[in-house]
């Protein structure tokens, strides 16, 4: 809450960085003129435009945290601005206000995605607690519909509508602000990353690193290096000091993906850096001291591990003070709509195609299929589809997993195209070499998600020798 009567003196001796930074859009220099004399008195950093063009310039040139704007002014309107604002920062509250009220008008404001809807003559308190209430959201909180049917959700680089993931994003928000260890479960594909980069993001550690480590992708011989670093000669091979990933996370963020894939000898070492924040370089005799959170993932059920002896258990208790659980997308297909225009979105960006939407044939398609792979093989269909769409619209012979005949053949976690007759040809053709190309990608990357990146494991389940499988990793740049 922030004061009603004047700064006092030590709160004016505070740095202007540290105070919220709110732009006032008005064509009405006296009621900018009271907006800039109030706010300021509330203790806020505050800046005014006369048109939505400088507001939008000022916005592109610094940082802030609340936009307040007129919806009525010459050229380019409130609303528009608001359209401008939220592709360069969706995150970043704006509270529309106009005389010229109507539900319609606030129905198509809330869906612009404003943060609330004020009319004129507007009473004080009530933009004082709209204020402090856009503030209090971190910046990054849900964006609201008037209609709740309609309503999205977006934290950082995440969206969704379904209740199971609202419930999400503000633990996410809660668990932020603290330094606790967090352990976030789930099957592969839903998304762990991205909810320990929201907390990252979130946090006082925000402009510090986030380091992401694959615990499960670094052979278990490096792992310990890696993760600590080494002297030089400590082993055949080390000609030089290396550092460790925790040295360069120091004073931001770790994010141990597939923890449960960590030998049980690096799990002693990692007890000792959650419990002292210290460890010790390998070849080396004197600890390094850090100041990291520790974000861990797995797709398994560690407790399981914990008790055939798999995982420590004092390890697992220090990991999970803050536990959330990522639902499949099975579990929220009330997502997938929102989910597939999204992507959509960003892939016809990236490729540079016009595909604008998708038939409702194909949506249905989507909604009936189970996502094995989740959220992240409902990306790479898209992609897919964007990639090697000749439309604007996608249409359900463009889906690769519709060009099964049998809806039951969609329950498989495995992409089959093994069989010509179950596959159809678009009337307008296909490029053959593209097509099989993207199959064998989507194979290839299908064989190292259910091997959780152990690369030898992958080629014996494609039946492939391991240099071929190499080759084809190279081919296709996966790294």
């Amino acid at each position: 809450m922030f004061p009603n009567a004047v700064m006092n003196e030590h709160a004016e001796s505070e740095s202007l960085s540290a105070r919220p930074r709110l732009l006032i859009v008005d064509d009405d220099p006296s009621l900018r003129e009271f907006l800039e004399i109030f706010l300021a008195k509330e203790g806020y950093k505050v800046d005014s435009a006369e048109t939505g063009l400088k507001a939008l310039e000022m916005v592109k040139q610094g940082s802030y945290d609340l936009v307040i704007t007129d919806v009525r002014m010459p050229g380019m309107d409130g609303v528009e601005l608001l359209r401008q604002l939220k592709l360069l920062n969706a995150a970043m509250p704006v509270v529309l206000i106009t005389a010229f009220a109507s539900l319609d008008a606030a129905v198509d404001a809330m869906k612009e995605g404003a943060w609330d809807y004020l009319t004129k003559p507007f009473k004080i308190e009530e933009l004082r607690e709209v204020i402090e209430n856009a503030l209090s959201s971190n910046q990054a909180s849900t964006l609201k519909s008037v209609d709740s049917r309609e309503r999205i959700y977006k934290l950082d680089d995440m969206v969704a509508s379904s209740p199971a993931m609202l419930k999400i994003f503000q633990l996410i928000q809660r668990v932020a602000p603290s330094p606790s260890s967090v352990l976030i479960t789930g099957e592969s594909g839903t998304g762990k990353e991205l909810v320990a980069k929201a907390i990252h993001n979130l946090s006082d550690r925000k402009d510090k690193p986030f380091v992401v480590v694959n615990c499960g992708g670094i052979p278990e011989t490096l792992l310990e290096s890696e993760l600590f670093g080494h002297k030089k000669g400590a082993f055949t091979g080390a000609d030089r000091d290396k550092v460790g990933l925790f040295t360069l996370a120091d004073n931001g963020t770790i994010f141990l993906d597939e923890i449960g894939e960590l030998p049980l000898t690096l799990q002693v070492k990692l007890l000792r850096v959650v419990q002292q924040r210290s460890f010790t370089p390998v070849g080396a005799t004197t600890p390094v001291n850090v100041d990291c959170r520790i974000i861990a993932a797995t797709n398994r059920n560690l407790e399981k591990e914990v008790m055939e002896g798999n995982f420590r258990e004092d390890l697992f208790y220090r990991l999970n003070v803050i536990h959330i659980r990522m639902p499949p997308l099975r579990e929220r297909k009330e997502d997938i709509p929102l989910l597939v225009q999204y992507f959509l979105d960003k892939y016809a960006k990236l490729h540079n195609k016009k595909v604008q939407g998708i038939s409702s044939f194909a949506l249905q398609a989507l909604m009936e299929y189970p996502f094995p792979g989740n959220v992240r093989e409902l990306e790479n269909i898209i992609e897919r589809c964007v990639a090697l769409s000749s439309s604007s619209l996608i249409l359900p012979e463009s889906l690769y997993i519709a060009r099964c005949k049998h809806k039951n053949e969609f329950q498989s976690d495995r992409i089959d195209d093994s069989h010509s007759n179950k596959c159809s040809l678009p009337e307008e053709g296909l490029d053959l070499d593209s097509y099989l190309a993207e199959i064998e990608k989507s194979l290839l990357l299908k064989a190292l998600e259910r091997t959780n990146g152990r690369k030898k494991e992958a080629a014996d389940l494609l039946k492939v020798n391991f240099r071929s499988f190499r080759y084809r990793l190279s081919k296709y740049n996966i790294g």
